[in-house]
């Protein structure tokens, strides 16, 4: 079992769902977060005066897959997200230990559906 956590462009967002659902992937958790990376943030004037911004608005998705779905759900996310520019995004693929489902006490692999 693993969880995929992807940090991509708010504006990706329904592109990526897209290509999950076209590889059958539809569990995840979408969340919005704040963020930096290579693009180091922007400056702007507000109210005359110069403001550093720094942390950028990012959607984060948290996707808890099998062994035989890690691969077609970071392609999925690499196919929506990606645009070529500075900011697309990171994909993180982190071993899961342990996995239950509440409602009916499911562990493993079948909790994840």
């Amino acid at each position: 079992m693993k969880l995929i956590i992807a940090y991509i462009q708010p504006e990706r967002l329904n592109a990526v769902k897209q290509a999950l659902y076209e590889k059958e992937i539809f569990k995840m958790s979408v969340t919005t977060a704040l963020g930096c990376g290579q693009q180091k943030g922007f400056h702007e004037t507000y109210r005359g005066a110069d403001v550093e911004v720094n942390l950028l608005k990012k959607t984060r998705l948290e996707i808890a897959v099998n062994e035989d779905h890690v691969e077609p759900t970071v392609e999925a996310i690499i196919k929506g997200a990606r645009t070529g520019n500075i900011g697309d995004g990171k994909i993180f693929v982190l071993d899961l230990g342990a996995t239950i489902r509440i409602r009916t006490g499911e562990r493993g692999n079948t909790a994840i559906g």
